[in-house]
């Protein structure tokens, strides 16, 4: 799970350095506070999924489920 929030806080920041967007910036067009970006790019385990969305469809994203690896699950599962 590490990585996946790695890469969403990856994709948004990387998404609004390329819009030349600053997190103020972004926050105020997503309608979201500026702490909770800043939570959302570093990669904060506990954000409301709705928030989430709210940015990442002004880049035209949605969170949606993604397949797990099997093979790593039941190896965590054995050690």
């Amino acid at each position: 799970m590490k990585n996946e929030l790695q890469y969403l806080s990856r994709f948004v920041k990387e998404r609004r350095k390329q819009a030349r967007l600053t997190q103020k910036m972004l926050a105020s067009k997503a309608v979201v506070g500026l702490r909770f970006l800043r939570d959302l790019e570093q990669g904060k385990s506990s954000l409301k999924m709705d928030k989430v969305n709210v940015v990442l469809k002004l880049f035209g994203h949605e969170l949606g489920p993604v397949p797990l690896n099997r093979d790593s699950l039941i190896d965590k599962e054995e050690g």
